[in-house]
């Protein structure tokens, strides 16, 4: 697709690039300069990341005019300036090419990650990177829902189906299309924000997945190696691979509970679901120890000899998880900020040590019976240690989409791994099999689609790409949970209506 910008459109995509450079630096607290005269480190570094852009971007950010005019001596009259500049940049590439307009966006959010703001630590650099994030995203919510009537249609039916609230961003040949339905709360009026931070539950096995084949990558980890040959203080059965964890073949007991096939329970720690509901709502601000669920999984049979079938165990990734930070002596969120969140820039995503979660958001809430009374309550602030690594990750549908995309469009990871990681193993479940962090999985319209999806109590989110991650469908989802998985089926029809309105036939051009 070919596109002509003028030179207004340049200067336009050259202030809004070198201005939210600028913004960091003066939010930071530097004197206010401009980022083509930057002195502080940060700053230096941030306009070192907007030179590396390619493409069209690259060739008018490489050229940067010396005369760029950022007027104003303070933050709030920079903002001024800056932030509708950035708008404005995204809504005319995004006209013309939509590629180019993810470029930009990726550009600038790499930028912003190079002048060292820390997202999830509170402070003025924190706030000022959410400002120009939804800066750049507001391009996009301004046509939300006009151009794809059918798909706007499905999540309508969606929220009013028995969730609280969806949104929804899709990726495919006619560009990029963003929308919401229902509400960001019970008895409000507004809707989900299109952008806003979501728990995306079993989502997270799949960056947890994704860094342990990087550090194969690097020769740090053996896919095929006994997992005790890293971890011999837990005393694994020395047949499980490191393979068999990101595969679920491992046999090793699921810590929040097993259900066997003749139907008979086997309880592990308390959960929203089942006959412990209520117990973890009163706990549901506890912290786990990552060891503490293994060892308590380990104190379990297991469900069979390793390597002999399939079962979905959040255990497999808590030992992923304990293996990264054995093998590299740093922490998970460190391992996922240096080989994944910083590399793509993606300013939203948290690995979170406790019960908050950034702004904005669409609530979650948690139905339960209390001495005979129905109480629903706003579980937004819950701690997720309790799944760890198996889901205990935040993000946003425009950080999903560009990190599914990466994937599997092998920015991530050599092609031999991202070849491994998409093979399927046979599950048991019909035209769904499993890789290694991720599902494969066959459309009624007969095409291939590499996903995962997550629930964590009240918040959902779906992760869908075709093989060479050309087309995406992301969603996140807010709703009334209970112990009985009430939504359950709702869940499902809408996972089911979304993937064929996206990937099965062509779409109705917009």
């Amino acid at each position: 697709m070919s596109i002509t910008l003028s030179d207004q459109d340049k200067s336009t995509l050259r202030t809004a690039a070198y201005g939210a450079v600028s913004l960091m630096a003066a939010a930071t607290g530097s004197p206010h300069k401009a980022a083509t005269n930057a002195t502080t480190n940060a700053a230096t570094n941030a306009a070192i990341a907007l030179t590396s852009a390619t493409g069209l971007v690259g060739h008018v950010l490489a050229a940067k005019a010396k005369d760029i005019a950022l007027e104003g001596r303070t933050v709030a009259a920079l903002a001024d300036r800056v932030l509708p500049a950035l708008t404005a940049a995204m809504k005319l590439l995004g006209k013309q090419a939509p590629a180019e307009a993810d470029n930009f966006r990726s550009t600038i959010l790499l930028a912003v990650e190079s002048a060292q703001v820390h997202l999830d630590k509170p402070g003025s650099t924190a706030e000022m990177a959410r400002k120009i994030t939804a800066a750049l995203d507001a391009a996009g919510v301004a046509a939300a829902g006009r151009d794809r009537p059918e798909l706007q249609k499905a999540i309508e039916e969606i929220a009013d189906s028995g969730f609280v609230g969806v949104s929804v961003r899709v990726h495919d040949e006619w560009g990029a299309w963003v929308s919401s339905a229902g509400t960001a709360e019970l008895g409000g009026s507004a809707k989900p924000p299109t952008n806003g931070h979501v728990r995306i539950g079993s989502n997270t096995k799949t960056f947890i997945a994704t860094l342990v084949l990087q550090l194969v990558a690097e020769g740090k980890v053996g896919l095929d190696t006994p997992a005790d040959d890293y971890l011999p203080e837990l005393g694994l059965d020395e047949r499980i691979t490191v393979r068999m964890l990101l595969q679920h073949t491992s046999g090793v007991f699921n810590f929040t509970g097993e259900v066997y096939d003749d139907g008979t329970l086997a309880p592990g720690i308390a959960i929203p679901y089942g006959t412990t509901g209520e117990e973890w709502m009163d706990n549901r601000f506890r912290t786990y120890r990552p060891q503490e669920l293994v060892e308590l999984a380990l104190s379990k049979p297991a469900r069979f000899e390793p390597g002999t079938g399939w079962s979905y165990s959040n255990t497999n990734y808590v030992l992923a998880r304990l293996l990264i930070e054995k093998v590299t002596g740093r922490s998970v969120a460190e391992e996922m900020q240096r080989l994944i969140l910083g590399p793509l820039a993606l300013s939203g995503t948290v690995v979170p040590d406790g019960p908050e979660i950034p702004g904005p958001y669409a609530h979650a809430y948690y139905r339960y019976e209390d001495a005979g009374e129905q109480k629903t309550v706003d579980i937004t602030r819950q701690n997720p240690s309790w799944i760890s690594s198996g889901g205990d990750m935040i993000s946003t549908t425009q950080d999903l989409h560009t990190f599914i995309s990466a994937l599997l469009g092998g920015k991530l990871l050599p092609s031999r791994l991202l070849a491994e990681m998409c093979t399927p193993h046979p599950t048991g479940i019909p035209d769904m099999d499993y890789g290694l962090g991720v599902f494969v999985v066959n459309t009624d319209g007969g095409a291939t689609v590499i996903c995962h999806n997550g629930a964590a109590v009240g918040h959902a989110a779906l992760m869908y790409g075709t093989p060479d991650g050309s087309k995406t469908l992301i969603a996140a989802l807010n709703c009334v949970d209970d112990a009985d998985l009430s939504i359950a089926a709702a869940f499902q029809n809408a996972r089911q209506r979304l993937v064929n309105e996206v990937f099965c036939g062509a779409p109705a051009r917009p």
